[in-house]
């Protein structure tokens, strides 16, 4: 073999032998393992919120704000002044339990086994309930309607040396069949001896007793508190004249009754009229007593 040739073997010969040395230990140092991204995984970090919100959430209430009230660690007293949405929150709190008089809700306040309780509450925590509950009342909610108790825990949500809202609101159930009884006998009293409006012949008058009044506010109390409930206003006259104009005086009766107690706290929607003109005397008309009893109106609960 002539040297020209044995010099171009050993060029590929090295060739070969340079390439598989390549693919052997640098390739194998640049190549992934198939596992190496389908098995990498990121840690996807969940940061907690910094705040604890304030919460009033109950059978016809639900608010909810970022902002709280606040404590100083080892303190009992509310941070004051408080923000404006727990404010608000505390004003349709009092919306609420106006409208809601059976409501109670107890205040719970939470302090952590780390601090130091120098009030004569039982823990930390009852004291710093009591401490809200004050808060409320100074708000004009009713002080009937709270009860309080404390929980003392491990920790609780702080930023620096401040407490963020330690304490919760738990609307109790109320006692549903209680109340309808309640309102069920407000209307049973009203109908039973109810309000009775006498009038002169063809006039009106505005002119109501002690005793008048009276019904006139429990009549105005069950429709404000009893959804749906109505009142019915029916007119009479005597038999003097022609009965057609009777009816119709009746009615008109009957219509300035309706104007009279929507002034006095009763909407004008929920007063339905009728006349009954001279179809349903309760005194003789033949004498002048008996034809003034039956110049009336009388008012129900529907």
């Amino acid at each position: 073999m002539s040297k020209k040739a044995l010099y171009l073997l050993g060029i590929a010969i090295t060739i070969i032998f340079g390439t598989f040395l390549y693919m052997k230990f640098c390739c194998n140092c640049c190549m992934k393992t198939p596992t190496e991204d389908t098995e990498k995984t990121v840690a996807v970090e969940t940061k907690e919120p910094d705040y604890v919100p304030f919460v009033l959430n109950g059978s016809g209430i639900d608010y909810q704000t970022h902002d709280n009230l606040k404590f100083l660690k080892n303190s009992a007293m509310l941070i004051i002044p408080v923000g404006d949405s727990v404010v608000n929150g505390i004003e349709k709190l009092k919306t609420y339990l106006i409208s809601n008089p059976k409501q109670k809700i107890t205040i719970t306040g939470y302090a952590t086994s780390d601090e130091k309780n120098n009030t004569t509450f039982e823990n930390l925590g009852l004291a710093r309930a009591n401490d809200v509950k004050n808060y409320f009342v100074s708000k004009g909610l009713s002080e009937n309607q709270f009860n309080t108790k404390g929980e003392i825990i491990d920790k609780w949500k702080m930023s620096a040396d401040t407490l963020l809202g330690p304490a919760a609101y738990n609307f109790e159930a109320v006692d549903t069949t209680a109340v309808t009884d309640e309102w069920s006998a407000l209307k049973d009293k009203i109908n039973a001896d109810p309000l009775v409006l006498h009038f002169n012949t063809n006039k009106s008058s505005e002119k109501l007793d002690a005793s008048q009044k009276q019904k006139v506010a429990a009549i105005a109390k069950y429709v404000s508190n009893v959804k749906d409930a109505s009142v019915l206003v029916v007119g009479h006259s005597d038999n003097v004249g022609n009965r057609d104009a009777n009816v119709i005086l009746a009615q008109k009766r009957a219509d300035f009754t309706r104007s009279y107690l929507a002034k006095n706290g009763i909407e004008a929607s929920r007063i339905e009229t009728q006349s009954k003109g001279p179809d349903e005397p309760v005194g003789e008309n033949n004498t002048s007593e008996g034809k003034a009893n039956n110049r009336r109106t009388v008012i129900t609960i529907k």
